[in-house]
């Protein structure tokens, strides 16, 4: 008997394509964005789009250009309210008034969303409201995700804040600071500066801006936070302490400068001691600025503009440091143009003693100046007068990077750390151990060279900082995404924040440092 059963099909409906659109116009079972743009707002701010992701939404769609009718501006696009939304979301923009807001709008080119991407750069770059570690020169600054701030090392012109003169060789939090939350500081010879969630800049140790070991300044000190009277009207998010400069970066991207402005250096004529911020004039006078980073006699800006990204530099030309393709001192800001020619928007800037480097939006670094001991990363000890892309680290995706008296570090997207540059004070991390490798844990790296020890901490890397002064011997700081912190390099002074024994200078393996960044 034949069981097979026959199966008949039933034809599928077939559907007429139709046309997608925001609007809609009664087609059953469309959802048109025009009807709930609240709702459409809530996405694009919950979501946390790129500013450059919202322009794209306004260039590709009409719905996105109109006025939404919205409060506070009835007149902004659905993609500019997304932006103000995220502004409002940030730290330093929040507690700023109306006027103030609308001004900085105007300096960033009259879009919320070029006033996004310029608090989001500037917060990619300096860690500002993250933990972050300072290696200075001789002693250290260690500030956790909460603001409290420690100190340790040298304390010779009281730069550890504690109000006395004595070293300490473990981290202790500063007393003084109790209820005042710090997000940004800087270190220099025998000085320290806080910078606190409401713009006010603290300093302590020698009474000069100069960061010089003989100088003018520095007969005077306080060994405890002191107010800094002569910024209390300017709002601070960051601070930078060169040899024979000091520079802050206003939350409005205005760059100011202390002292060497003889002779008209950094844009004015002022004596070496003089105490008061000068306004960094020319071409920065109305582009703002995310960053600043300060070397031997000169300072880096890394500019916002609406065409994107760009890097200006003024001071000392001496090693070709100021990458304009000569040695000549400038006395005003200069855009560093060879960044255009190599089609690289930089990201994130580091002013060496005698070097620079930038990290580009892809992940490229270059490097230029003097590069003495292979600091620049190029196989050689050559000056370079322009950026030039460093090829040994065409393979790896940068992040940022940290420059010191002829050395570099690269941190990588996945937490790899790469050193190059003077071995002197086992600060690269490469090769420490038995007595019979104490030359290679000294050796000079011509060329960028995974930090294999920092591998094994198991964690990733999300900051690098070393010493950056030429009147010491360098230390290393390694911080790590969990706040646990790891030093090595010179310790003679307690800068490492680990007591060492015997006849001990330095440690060349990185090694936990007794305190917890992320509380």
């Amino acid at each position: 008997m034949d069981t097979t059963t026959i199966v008949v099909g039933t034809p599928l409906p077939t559907f007429q394509p139709q046309q997608r659109h925001c609007y809609g116009d009664s087609m059953p079972g469309e959802f048109p964005l025009s009807a709930s743009p609240s709702i459409v707002l809530h996405v694009l701010t919950s979501c946390n789009l790129d500013p450059q992701d919202l322009a794209k939404l306004e260039a590709t769609c009409s719905f996105f250009r109109q006025p939404a009718n919205f409060a506070p501006d009835f007149d902004l696009s659905l993609s500019e309210l997304a932006a103000l939304d995220m502004c409002q979301k940030r730290a330093i923009f929040k507690p700023m008034t109306t006027e103030e807001k609308q001004n900085l709008k105007q300096r960033c080119g009259g879009s919320w969303k070029l006033v996004l991407r310029f608090l989001l750069a500037g917060e990619a770059c300096c860690r500002r409201e993250k933990s972050q570690a300072i290696a200075g020169p001789g002693h250290s600054i260690a500030v956790t995700s909460k603001g409290v701030v420690y100190s340790f090392g040298c304390n010779s012109s009281g730069q550890l804040g504690n109000g006395t003169t004595e070293e300490y060789w473990q981290p202790r939090p500063i007393r003084a600071l109790q209820g005042i939350r710090i997000i940004q500081a800087a270190a220099g010879t025998g000085r320290t500066m806080l910078i606190s969630d409401s713009g006010q800049v603290y300093a302590f140790g020698k009474d000069s801006f100069s960061d010089t070991e003989f100088g003018i300044q520095g007969s005077k000190m306080a060994a405890t936070p002191q107010l800094m009277e002569s910024l209390k009207n300017i709002f601070v998010v960051q601070a930078t302490i060169g040899n024979f400069l000091t520079a802050v970066l206003s939350r409005e991207g205005r760059v100011y400068t202390f002292s060497w402005g003889s002779e008209g250096k950094l844009c004015h004529h002022t004596d070496p001691d003089d105490i008061e911020p000068r306004p960094l004039l020319g071409a920065l006078e109305h582009i703002p600025v995310v960053q600043i980073a300060a070397g031997y006699c000169y300072l880096l800006c890394l500019a916002c503009q609406s065409s994107g990204m760009s890097v200006y530099s003024v001071g000392c030309g001496l090693g070709g440091k100021l990458g304009h393709g000569s040695r000549t001192d400038e006395k005003y800001p200069r855009l560093v143009e060879q960044f255009q020619m190599l089609n690289l928007q930089p990201r994130v800037i580091a002013a060496g003693a005698w070097h620079a480097a930038v990290v580009g939006q892809d992940g490229r670094v270059c490097t230029w100046g003097w590069g003495r001991y292979g600091c620049l990363g190029h196989g050689n000890e050559e000056c370079e007068l322009v950026p030039k892309v460093v090829e040994a680290l065409n393979n790896v995706k940068a992040v940022h990077v940290a420059t010191g008296d002829y050395t570099t570090f690269v941190l990588s997207d996945n937490g790899d750390v790469y050193s190059f540059g003077c071995g002197e004070s086992a600060s690269l991390g490469h090769n420490p151990g038995d007595d019979d490798e104490e030359e290679n844990m000294h050796a000079n790296v011509l060329s960028p060279e995974l930090v294999t020890l920092l591998k094994q901490v198991n964690e990733r890397v999300v900051q690098i900082s070393l010493t950056n002064s030429i009147y010491w011997n360098g230390h290393t700081f390694a911080l790590t995404e969990s706040g646990k912190l790891y030093a090595f390099g010179a310790g003679d002074k307690g800068q490492l924040g680990v007591e060492l024994v015997g006849n001990q200078t330095e440690r060349g393996k990185p090694e936990r440092v007794n305190i917890d960044l992320d509380n």
